[in-house]
């Protein structure tokens, strides 16, 4: 007998995050979240970095992980509210995260530790609407 497939908007999110170029990933954050928050995302202070990996320059250290796991979440969380909410969410206190703040977590622990309950936080989010 076959299982109905449930909608997972997540995984489309999940494989775009993987397909598109660092460039792109970056890009696409932006037009969502902004330079400030994308440049924070990837642990830099100025936004000019930002602007250099849009246009293919070297993405350092765990910043590409981080950018594209945080696009993952933004594409996940903007096919159902807006960019302001998005920016919200990304940074304001979760309390389905101990009452931590999404975009914090994702700079300052490792994508490895956080990831399970990041997701898990935005979809609590999303089965709320």
């Amino acid at each position: 007998m076959d299982t109905p497939m449930l909608p997972r908007p997540h995984l489309s999110a999940h494989r775009e995050a993987l397909r598109l170029s660092a460039s792109k990933v970056v890009e696409k954050l932006v037009e969502i979240v902004g330079r400030k928050l994308t440049a924070y995302i990837g642990g830099v202070k100025d936004t000019r970095a930002v602007d250099r990996w849009i246009a293919g320059g070297t993405i350092y250290g765990d910043a590409e992980s981080r950018l594209r796991f945080a696009f993952q979440v933004v594409c996940t969380l903007s096919e159902h509210d807006s960019p302001a909410v998005v920016q919200a969410w990304l940074t304001g206190v979760n309390p389905e995260l101990g009452d931590r703040v999404p975009l914090r977590l994702m700079r300052e622990h490792e994508i490895d530790a956080v990831a399970p309950a990041i997701l898990s936080a935005a979809r609590a989010y999303l089965s709320d609407k």
